[in-house]
């Protein structure tokens, strides 16, 4: 009678070691002669994470509750354990194996996004009242010494590669087990192992400050702003021009918006031409906070009446009158080009008086007191905000006589810019850095570092040791 496949108490070291071994013809690329490549699963253990129900969950810490990570909770290379959204549940639920360790790494193992699906997170502590969900998936290495090392391969382009390969055209969303256990790791000597960790850890530092200052500056992007629409619609930005133009601050007026317009109007239904001139027709896909995203631009015919109704002139501006988000409800842009355009249903068409200089309105609908009064007034059903006329009716507008708003926009129109520069600059740099982070990685396990020694004893003998 045939024997079945052995158990792993069955193996021979010299059997086990095989096992263990990757193939050479499965090796991705050549690494020092002291190293050797070894499947993820011979020096780690898979934990699945935490079942619970939906009554169990707490959304404020209890006493004796425990923090389950999700998959918001799980950023490349770290873990957030401070998310706004955090859940909770009693310790009761939870095995002591699923608590977080120092070097765990806690992957996205399901998903519908297959550019989410694997992403890895490092504990860069331990947590005896945190552990990880069902939808998630924990890397343990066997060895304390072990950890550092197999923790900073999950972040390597070797290892994501591979997750996207094997979820390439699947619609995947799931990682099954073997996925990672037999995901190929190049294996130096523990003493090499332990030079690379820190030479990523120092070069790391550096970045990791650089880069926390850069993103300040992205983060506080939104902040500054703020601050300096809220300085153009009080007046305090053009304090020194109405000094220079013998001007007083109480030349302002709040004025209802219904009474800066000249007409609102709603725009074109869906309607099936046969004749007339080909107009593209703006969507709300067609609008964001960068202004107009022409990649997706849907065009249909329009007869006279219709292009007379709803062609889109320079120095018009429209307003989203409806969308399944709250905050894009209200946001205003300008039409600076006369091109063949209209605009759909969800739309508005806002014509403004004379004595109104459009664009700033545009800027005063960023502003903070803009975007309040349009929370509080849109009326919301079905998953859809919508705000009427009626709702913008009594927004009230600090409104300058127009060489003020001209001078407003124009002062706007500088320091904004000057802020977006440097937001893009500093995004720039954190693309930089996040690019050094993928070399030296790359360079680390490539054994590409300079510290390797290859006097030293091979990979495979640490490896026999952790078999036998």
């Amino acid at each position: 009678m045939a024997r079945g496949k052995k158990n792993e108490k069955e193996l021979t070291i010299e059997e086990r070691l095989e096992r263990a071994l990757v193939p050479a013809e499965e090796q991705p690329y050549s690494v020092p002669e002291n190293w050797c490549w070894v499947k993820v699963g011979a020096l780690s253990t898979l934990h699945r994470g935490v079942s619970y129900k939906k009554h169990d969950v707490h959304f404020v810490k209890q006493e004796n509750d425990c923090l389950i990570l999700r998959g918001g909770n799980i950023n490349e290379g770290s873990i957030d354990v401070d998310q706004s959204d955090n859940v909770y549940v009693d310790m009761a639920l939870v095995d002591k194996e699923q608590l977080i360790q120092e070097y765990d790494v806690v992957i996205v193992s399901s998903t519908g996004s297959t550019r989410i699906i694997g992403r890895a997170g490092i504990s860069h502590d331990s947590f005896p009242d945190v552990a990880f969900g069902a939808f998630l998936t924990l890397i343990r290495p066997t060895s304390d010494k072990l950890k550092p090392f197999i923790a900073y391969y999950f972040q390597t382009d070797l290892y994501r590669e591979r997750i996207r390969n094997l979820a390439a055209g699947v619609n995947i969303n799931n990682i099954r087990a073997d996925y990672i256990t037999e995901s190929p790791v190049p294996f130096p000597p523990h003493a090499e192992q332990q030079r690379i960790v820190d030479r990523i850890e120092s070069l790391f530092a550096k970045l990791d400050e650089a880069q926390e200052k850069a993103q300040a500056v992205v983060d506080g992007f939104e902040t500054r702003r703020a601050a300096i629409l809220h300085k153009a619609f009080t007046g305090e930005l053009t304090e020194k021009w109405r000094q220079e133009n013998n001007t007083a601050l109480s030349s302002w007026e709040n004025v209802p918006f219904d009474e800066c317009i000249l007409k609102m109007q709603n725009g074109l239904a869906k309607r099936n031409g046969t004749s007339g001139s080909l107009f593209v027709v703006l969507r709300l896909a067609n609008l964001s906070d960068d202004g107009f995203n022409t990649e997706d631009l849907r065009e249909i015919l329009l007869d006279e009446k219709e292009q007379l109704n709803y062609a889109l002139r320079q120095s018009d501006v429209i307003m989203i009158r409806v969308n399944g988000s709250k905050d894009n409800v209200g946001k205003q842009f300008l039409i600076t080009t006369q091109k063949n355009w209209a605009f759909c249903d969800h739309i508005i068409r806002i014509v403004y008086k004379e004595t109104i200089q459009p664009k700033y309105m545009i800027y005063f609908s960023k502003s903070e007191k803009y975007r309040f009064y349009v929370k509080e007034n849109m009326v919301s059903s079905a998953g859809q905000n919508t705000i009427s006329r009626k709702g913008m009716s009594k927004l009230i507008v600090p409104l300058p006589a127009l060489p003020e708003q001209e001078e407003i926009v124009s002062i706007l129109d500088n320091l904004l810019n000057k802020e977006q520069q440097a937001k893009e600059t500093a995004e720039a740099v954190l693309d930089q850095i996040e690019a050094m982070k993928k070399s030296i990685l790359a360079r680390a396990f490539r054994g590409e570092l300079g510290t390797n020694d290859p006097a030293e004893e091979s990979g495979v003998e640490l490896l026999k040791q952790g078999v036998s």
